[in-house]
């Protein structure tokens, strides 16, 4: 049986009223979960965790020399002894390709014999003014910001009062999200914000149908631009952009008349020549429309990686994430209750209800397709399908769903209590909670020290050629 949802069912008068100024109360329980976030990962020394670490620092001080896409070996070979720290005055710089601590790690020499990192583009291009400054500290927090401002004008929206308080607190209080935001250049954070920023926005654009057109237009445009840079920065994002497409074309289908008028030439367009644009970079810089840096057959995804990753995943995930238990029962809850109010039929005393449910229905499973989309295709990975990896490791490629799974847990955070007052009281004590957790669980990672090179994802130094000190290229 067809699923009859719609974004845009008729919204109640409480729900209308939200467009106004929100209470201080509920500002203030966001901003404090941002600023907790912040702390955390301020007052923790900064470290280099792993070789991707090393590569992508390659790459954004590579920018701010002047370097925009690829280096010659002779200055790689002046990259790594800027970024390699001298034993003493006076004594050379020793440099040691391929082993973890060393100037440059995961870059690859490409068929013009220009050098460069193996890593998706896009992060650099996003941290490198901040290098420039020398703040680059402030990088994952500044794009953090951004989401917590594109979830708490989505959730409130959908949820109503504290909705958007409790999509933030949980946002920011997630153990992951503390580790990644405190690895300044490493993209996971930056890429999970943007599309939570994005997520946000375009659940706003979608239920606003009070709004003004162009603005609604505006607002949607920013969050296509959002998980399209998400996109840039890790080429698997691209579920999170082709779920954001279908449900545009959904409501053009199902409801065209919600739509404002121009939105759909606006946000498609945008998907499009981002696609396009995408795909001459690659063409250019790697050989190919569909190429990157990545040795062809390095990245492996099968379907004989999912069962081992259900095995050892569940386990990480819980630990650095606990909040996806409150979405996992906030998106059973919307379903079942979506069934059930379904079988009551159209009566008038139950029409609010059936409305508010549909609603809920829908937003729902344009999120959960975003959720499970990502989640579904990294389950296939084969990196990850093996017991000897960390959590923080491995969590990282799941990390990009965090938005959407904090906006199913504000749903639950906010419906269980009946009134105002106690909603307030429910989305501080959860977020309370999950903040000790989250704190408990980065303190606990951050203290996880890697094994020898040859354990750890893809090869360690130039896959082509000997070291990149010019003596081979």
């Amino acid at each position: 049986m067809m699923l009859r949802v719609s974004v845009l069912a008729p919204v109640s008068e409480a729900t209308r009223k939200l467009s106004g100024k929100p209470p201080r109360a509920e500002i203030a329980l966001a901003v404090a979960a941002f600023a907790l976030l912040c702390a955390v990962v301020l007052m923790t020394a900064p470290q280099l965790v792993e070789p991707d670490d090393y590569a992508y620092r390659a790459s954004i001080v590579g920018i701010t020399d002047g370097h925009l896409l690829t280096l010659s070996a002779a200055q790689v070979h002046a990259l790594a002894e800027q970024l390699t720290p001298r034993q003493g005055a006076g004594q050379p710089v020793e440099f040691r390709p391929g082993l973890l601590g060393g100037a440059i790690e995961q870059w690859v020499r490409l068929p013009s014999r220009q050098w460069i990192s193996e890593k998706n583009p896009g992060y650099p291009f996003l941290a490198a003014p901040f290098q420039l400054l020398g703040i680059i500290r402030l990088a994952p927090l500044f794009y953090g910001a951004f989401a917590c401002l594109g979830l708490f004008a989505g959730a409130r929206r959908w949820l109503g009062r504290f909705g958007g308080a409790a999509a933030v607190g949980l946002f920011c209080t997630s153990g992951a999200a503390m580790l990644f935001a405190w690895r300044d250049y490493m993209p996971t954070f930056t890429e999970a914000a943007l599309i939570a920023a994005g997520t946000g926005t375009l659940l706003w654009a979608f239920l606003a149908t009070e709004a003004p057109a162009r603005r609604r237009s505006w607002v949607g445009l920013l969050g296509f631009l959002a998980i399209e840079a998400a996109t840039f920065s890790r080429y698997t994002n691209v579920v999170v952009l082709g779920c954001a497409v279908l449900a545009v074309l959904a409501l053009r289908w199902r409801r065209p008349r919600f739509l404002p008028p121009s939105a759909l030439r606006w946000w498609l367009g945008s998907a499009i020549v981002f696609g396009a644009g995408v795909a001459v970079f690659n063409a250019l810089v790697y050989g190919g429309p569909l190429r990157s840096g990545y040795r062809p057959g390095e990245i492996r995804f099968g379907l004989g990686s999912v069962l081992p990753n259900l095995r050892y995943m569940p386990v990480h995930l819980i630990e650095a994430m606990p909040m996806l238990v409150l979405g996992l029962i906030s998106l059973a809850w919307i379903a079942a209750r979506w069934l059930r109010i379904r079988t009551r039929g159209r009566r008038p005393e139950a029409s609010t209800q059936i409305a508010d449910a549909r609603r809920d229905a829908a937003v729902a499973l344009a999120l959960a397709a975003s959720w499970f989309g990502l989640w579904g295709l990294y389950a296939a990975y084969n990196w990850t399908a093996g017991p000897g990896l960390s959590t923080l490791q491995s969590v990282r490629f799941y990390l990009p769903a965090i938005g959407a799974i904090a906006l199913f847990g504000a749903w639950l955070v906010t419906r269980l209590p009946r009134r105002v007052p106690m909603a307030a009281l429910t989305s501080a004590a959860v977020v309370a909670v999950l903040a000790g957790l989250g704190i408990w669980s980065f303190t606990g990672m951050t203290q996880f020290r890697l094994g020898p090179p040859h354990m750890l994802h893809g090869h360690v130094g130039p896959p082509h050629g000997r070291a990149p000190n010019g003596s081979s290229a």
